[in-house]
């Protein structure tokens, strides 16, 4: 019997997190390719752009909470659903929200930073991030 139990892995690891990432990036690609397809203001992409970040204040209320906000706002379900509400309905603005909302779903995906698990923010479905990742 052991004197301390190890905690156990957290998300995906070798290449299906590869895989996982890179399907991030090419989201990214995706959507900016359609944004500059579509002719959209760059001004807005750049305002935008970080906005679902300001779900991290969540984490104020803490880790279960954080990561319920946290989620809610990087899953592709509602700005996909978003698109396609603004195409069907002929929305621009709602059209460029959601390609925006998606490119940053993305781009965090890219770079590593997955949905969260409610002990922490460092523990994410592509495994840990930041110190819990040392």
């Amino acid at each position: 019997m052991q004197d301390k139990m190890e905690a156990p892995a957290i998300g995906v690891t070798g290449g299906a997190r590869l895989l996982l990432r890179l399907e991030g990036l090419a989201l990214l690609a995706a959507m900016a390719a359609l944004y500059a397809w579509r002719g959209t203001s760059w001004w807005l992409f750049a305002v935008l752009f970080f906005m679902p970040d300001l779900s991290f204040a969540g984490y104020l209320l803490g880790p279960r909470p954080g990561a319920i906000v946290y989620n809610a706002v990087h899953t592709t379900i509602v700005p996909g659903a978003l698109l396609g509400l603004g195409l069907v309905l002929r929305q621009p603005l709602a059209i460029a929200v959601a390609i925006i909302w998606l490119a940053h779903i993305g781009f965090d995906r890219a770079l590593g930073y997955g949905l969260k698990y409610p002990d922490g923010f460092g523990s994410t479905h592509l495994g840990r991030i930041g110190r819990a990742a040392a």
